[in-house]
Protein backbone atom coordinates (compact mmCIF):
# COMPACT_ATOMS: atom_id res chain seq x y z
CA UNK A 1 0.00 0.00 0.00
CA UNK A 2 0.86 3.29 -0.27
CA UNK A 3 2.08 5.88 2.37
CA UNK A 4 -0.54 7.04 4.86
CA UNK A 5 -0.97 8.71 7.67
CA UNK A 6 -3.24 8.12 10.88
CA UNK A 7 -4.66 9.73 13.64
CA UNK A 8 -6.39 9.46 17.35
CA UNK A 9 -5.30 7.16 20.36
CA UNK A 10 -6.30 4.39 19.65
CA UNK A 11 -5.63 3.78 16.22
CA UNK A 12 -1.87 5.34 16.87
CA UNK A 13 -1.36 2.68 19.68
CA UNK A 14 -2.52 -0.34 17.87
CA UNK A 15 -0.13 0.61 14.87
CA UNK A 16 2.79 1.03 17.43
CA UNK A 17 1.65 -1.96 18.87
CA UNK A 18 1.47 -4.01 15.19
CA UNK A 19 4.44 -2.00 14.43
CA UNK A 20 2.89 -0.50 11.22
CA UNK A 21 4.26 2.93 12.27
CA UNK A 22 7.08 4.63 10.62
CA UNK A 23 6.84 7.85 11.99
CA UNK A 24 4.68 9.82 15.66
CA UNK A 25 3.33 13.14 15.72
CA UNK A 26 2.30 15.18 18.50
CA UNK A 27 0.82 18.13 19.30
CA UNK A 28 2.98 20.03 21.39
CA UNK A 29 0.73 20.66 24.05
CA UNK A 30 -1.04 17.56 24.57
CA UNK A 31 2.80 15.98 25.10
CA UNK A 32 2.30 15.03 28.60
CA UNK A 33 -1.71 13.87 28.39
CA UNK A 34 -1.96 10.89 29.84
CA UNK A 35 -2.76 8.94 26.79
CA UNK A 36 -0.17 10.81 24.73
CA UNK A 37 3.00 10.00 27.12
CA UNK A 38 2.86 6.13 26.88
CA UNK A 39 3.09 6.43 22.68
CA UNK A 40 6.19 8.50 22.81
CA UNK A 41 7.77 5.82 24.94
CA UNK A 42 6.64 3.26 22.54
CA UNK A 43 7.94 5.55 19.60
CA UNK A 44 11.19 5.85 21.43
CA UNK A 45 11.61 2.20 21.89
CA UNK A 46 10.97 1.66 18.54
CA UNK A 47 13.58 4.09 17.38
CA UNK A 48 10.73 5.58 15.66
CA UNK A 49 11.03 9.92 14.60
CA UNK A 50 8.80 11.71 16.57
CA UNK A 51 7.80 15.22 15.14
CA UNK A 52 5.69 17.84 17.19
CA UNK A 53 3.41 20.89 15.93
CA UNK A 54 1.09 23.28 17.75
CA UNK A 55 -2.39 21.23 17.64
CA UNK A 56 -3.32 23.30 14.51
CA UNK A 57 -0.74 23.15 12.58
CA UNK A 58 -0.99 19.33 13.07
CA UNK A 59 -4.86 19.63 12.58
CA UNK A 60 -3.73 20.97 9.22
CA UNK A 61 -1.65 18.32 8.50
CA UNK A 62 -3.69 15.64 9.05
CA UNK A 63 -6.42 17.46 7.44
CA UNK A 64 -9.06 17.11 11.09
CA UNK A 65 -9.21 18.63 14.32
CA UNK A 66 -10.16 15.48 15.39
CA UNK A 67 -6.61 14.13 15.98
CA UNK A 68 -6.69 13.90 20.31
CA UNK A 69 -3.05 15.37 19.93
CA UNK A 70 -1.23 12.37 17.87
CA UNK A 71 -0.93 11.01 14.42
CA UNK A 72 1.54 9.45 12.49
CA UNK A 73 2.65 8.42 8.87
CA UNK A 74 2.28 4.05 8.43
CA UNK A 75 4.52 2.01 6.69
CA UNK A 76 4.21 0.53 3.46
CA UNK A 77 3.18 -2.38 4.13
CA UNK A 78 1.17 -4.77 1.45
CA UNK A 79 -2.41 -5.35 2.02
CA UNK A 80 -3.37 -9.06 2.75
CA UNK A 81 -3.88 -11.65 -0.09
CA UNK A 82 -6.92 -13.05 0.11
CA UNK A 83 -5.31 -16.27 -1.44
CA UNK A 84 -3.06 -16.56 1.13
CA UNK A 85 -5.89 -15.79 3.94
CA UNK A 86 -8.07 -18.64 2.43
CA UNK A 87 -5.12 -21.05 2.26
CA UNK A 88 -4.37 -19.88 6.16
CA UNK A 89 -8.12 -20.72 7.59
CA UNK A 90 -8.88 -23.56 9.06
CA UNK A 91 -12.74 -25.64 9.09
CA UNK A 92 -13.94 -23.50 11.79
CA UNK A 93 -13.23 -19.96 9.80
CA UNK A 94 -15.29 -16.75 10.28
CA UNK A 95 -15.44 -14.14 7.68
CA UNK A 96 -17.17 -10.93 7.37
CA UNK A 97 -17.72 -9.57 3.69
CA UNK A 98 -18.78 -5.74 2.35
CA UNK A 99 -20.44 -5.28 -0.33
CA UNK A 100 -19.89 -1.71 -1.05
CA UNK A 101 -19.81 0.17 2.00
CA UNK A 102 -18.91 3.65 1.56
CA UNK A 103 -18.84 5.55 4.94
CA UNK A 104 -15.39 5.81 6.87
CA UNK A 105 -17.12 5.61 10.02
CA UNK A 106 -19.47 2.79 8.81
CA UNK A 107 -16.63 0.19 7.70
CA UNK A 108 -14.57 1.49 11.04
CA UNK A 109 -17.19 0.30 13.38
CA UNK A 110 -17.66 -2.50 11.41
CA UNK A 111 -14.33 -3.38 11.28
CA UNK A 112 -14.61 -2.85 15.26
CA UNK A 113 -17.40 -5.33 15.78
CA UNK A 114 -15.62 -7.87 13.51
CA UNK A 115 -12.70 -7.86 16.38
CA UNK A 116 -14.86 -7.87 18.61
CA UNK A 117 -16.83 -10.93 17.56
CA UNK A 118 -13.80 -13.24 16.76
CA UNK A 119 -13.60 -12.79 12.65
CA UNK A 120 -10.78 -14.03 11.06
CA UNK A 121 -10.79 -11.52 7.93
CA UNK A 122 -13.03 -8.56 6.26
CA UNK A 123 -13.21 -8.37 2.59
CA UNK A 124 -13.52 -5.56 0.64
CA UNK A 125 -14.46 -5.00 -2.86
CA UNK A 126 -11.93 -2.78 -4.86
CA UNK A 127 -14.31 -0.41 -6.29
CA UNK A 128 -17.61 1.37 -4.98
CA UNK A 129 -16.50 1.07 -1.59
CA UNK A 130 -14.22 3.16 1.28
CA UNK A 131 -10.75 2.29 1.08
CA UNK A 132 -9.17 1.94 4.94
CA UNK A 133 -8.14 5.79 5.28
CA UNK A 134 -7.37 7.37 8.28
CA UNK A 135 -11.25 8.06 9.27
CA UNK A 136 -11.89 4.19 9.38
CA UNK A 137 -9.03 4.04 11.07
CA UNK A 138 -9.94 6.21 13.69
CA UNK A 139 -13.53 5.07 14.08
CA UNK A 140 -12.43 1.56 14.32
CA UNK A 141 -9.93 2.31 17.43
CA UNK A 142 -7.48 0.15 16.30
CA UNK A 143 -9.73 -2.65 14.85
CA UNK A 144 -7.76 -1.78 11.62
CA UNK A 145 -4.05 -2.56 12.67
CA UNK A 146 -5.33 -6.01 14.48
CA UNK A 147 -7.74 -7.48 12.07
CA UNK A 148 -7.05 -8.39 8.36
CA UNK A 149 -8.70 -6.88 5.54
CA UNK A 150 -8.28 -7.82 2.11
CA UNK A 151 -9.29 -5.89 -0.68
CA UNK A 152 -10.78 -7.98 -3.90
CA UNK A 153 -10.72 -6.96 -7.89
CA UNK A 154 -13.72 -9.41 -8.42
CA UNK A 155 -16.10 -10.08 -5.40
CA UNK A 156 -17.58 -12.38 -6.90
CA UNK A 157 -15.14 -14.66 -7.88
CA UNK A 158 -13.84 -14.44 -4.67
CA UNK A 159 -17.03 -15.72 -3.52
CA UNK A 160 -16.70 -18.35 -5.64
CA UNK A 161 -13.65 -19.26 -4.25
CA UNK A 162 -15.33 -19.15 -0.37
CA UNK A 163 -17.50 -21.52 -1.55
CA UNK A 164 -15.29 -23.71 -3.35
CA UNK A 165 -13.22 -23.82 -0.24
CA UNK A 166 -16.59 -25.05 1.60
CA UNK A 167 -17.65 -21.95 3.41
CA UNK A 168 -21.40 -20.53 3.57
CA UNK A 169 -22.26 -17.58 2.56
CA UNK A 170 -25.20 -15.60 4.93
CA UNK A 171 -26.38 -12.70 3.31
CA UNK A 172 -28.60 -10.01 5.15
CA UNK A 173 -31.04 -8.35 3.30
CA UNK A 174 -34.36 -6.94 4.32
CA UNK A 175 -36.86 -9.18 2.63
CA UNK A 176 -35.09 -12.28 3.55
CA UNK A 177 -36.45 -15.42 3.31
CA UNK A 178 -35.08 -16.55 6.34
CA UNK A 179 -34.39 -15.03 10.10
CA UNK A 180 -31.09 -14.88 11.31
CA UNK A 181 -31.83 -16.37 14.52
CA UNK A 182 -33.29 -19.32 13.00
CA UNK A 183 -30.23 -20.03 10.97
CA UNK A 184 -27.26 -22.43 11.93
CA UNK A 185 -24.21 -20.59 12.27
CA UNK A 186 -21.70 -23.62 12.94
CA UNK A 187 -19.89 -23.70 9.50
CA UNK A 188 -17.60 -22.27 7.83
CA UNK A 189 -19.45 -18.82 7.44
CA UNK A 190 -18.99 -15.86 5.14
CA UNK A 191 -21.25 -13.10 6.80
CA UNK A 192 -22.06 -10.98 4.06
CA UNK A 193 -23.46 -7.02 3.90
CA UNK A 194 -24.84 -4.86 2.06
CA UNK A 195 -23.87 -0.80 0.94
CA UNK A 196 -26.03 1.75 2.97
CA UNK A 197 -28.25 2.70 0.22
CA UNK A 198 -28.50 0.05 -2.36
CA UNK A 199 -27.91 -3.20 -0.18
CA UNK A 200 -26.34 -6.64 -1.47
CA UNK A 201 -25.67 -6.51 -5.30
CA UNK A 202 -27.72 -8.84 -7.49
CA UNK A 203 -24.48 -10.85 -8.21
CA UNK A 204 -23.62 -10.59 -4.55
CA UNK A 205 -27.30 -12.13 -3.51
CA UNK A 206 -27.26 -14.66 -6.28
CA UNK A 207 -23.84 -16.15 -4.51
CA UNK A 208 -25.14 -16.67 -1.07
CA UNK A 209 -26.54 -19.43 0.44
CA UNK A 210 -28.63 -18.01 2.81
CA UNK A 211 -30.34 -14.49 2.56
CA UNK A 212 -31.67 -13.79 6.03
CA UNK A 213 -33.53 -10.75 7.78
CA UNK A 214 -33.36 -9.28 11.71
CA UNK A 215 -36.19 -9.69 12.91
CA UNK A 216 -37.40 -6.30 14.60
CA UNK A 217 -40.01 -4.86 15.75
CA UNK A 218 -42.10 -1.50 15.18
CA UNK A 219 -41.62 0.86 12.24
CA UNK A 220 -38.14 0.74 11.89
CA UNK A 221 -37.60 -0.60 8.34
CA UNK A 222 -33.88 -1.07 8.66
CA UNK A 223 -30.65 -0.59 10.71
CA UNK A 224 -27.57 1.27 9.84
CA UNK A 225 -25.50 -0.96 8.26
CA UNK A 226 -23.04 -0.88 11.16
CA UNK A 227 -25.58 -1.72 13.76
CA UNK A 228 -26.71 -4.91 11.88
CA UNK A 229 -23.35 -5.95 11.00
CA UNK A 230 -22.87 -5.83 14.92
CA UNK A 231 -26.27 -7.73 15.30
CA UNK A 232 -25.10 -10.74 13.00
CA UNK A 233 -22.02 -11.06 13.94
CA UNK A 234 -22.56 -11.56 17.97
CA UNK A 235 -25.37 -13.82 16.83
CA UNK A 236 -22.74 -15.98 14.82
CA UNK A 237 -20.22 -15.72 17.66
CA UNK A 238 -23.18 -17.01 20.42
CA UNK A 239 -23.44 -19.82 18.53
CA UNK A 240 -20.33 -20.49 17.32
CA UNK A 241 -18.70 -20.09 21.12
CA UNK A 242 -18.21 -23.44 21.98
CA UNK A 243 -17.00 -25.13 18.69
CA UNK A 244 -13.30 -26.00 18.00
CA UNK A 245 -11.85 -26.55 14.27
CA UNK A 246 -12.29 -30.42 14.96
CA UNK A 247 -15.79 -30.08 14.44
CA UNK A 248 -15.62 -28.59 11.19
CA UNK A 249 -13.08 -30.99 9.46
CA UNK A 250 -15.22 -32.88 6.71
CA UNK A 251 -17.57 -31.25 6.72
CA UNK A 252 -19.43 -30.57 3.67
CA UNK A 253 -22.03 -28.60 1.47
CA UNK A 254 -25.06 -29.92 0.10
CA UNK A 255 -26.67 -29.03 -2.88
Amino acid sequence: MAKEFLYGIHAVSAALDSEELLELWVAIERRADDRVAPLLQKATEQHLPVHEWRSTALGRRLNTDKHQGVGGLLRAFPEPDFETILAQLDGSGFLLVLDGVLDPHNLGACLRSAEAAGVDAVILPRDNACPVNATVRKASAGSASRVPVCTVTNLSRALSALQEAGFWLVGLAGEGAQSLYDLDLNMPLAMIMGGEEKGLRRLTREHCDYLAHIPMKGAIESLNVSVATGVCLFEAARQRRNLSPAQHVGQEKSA
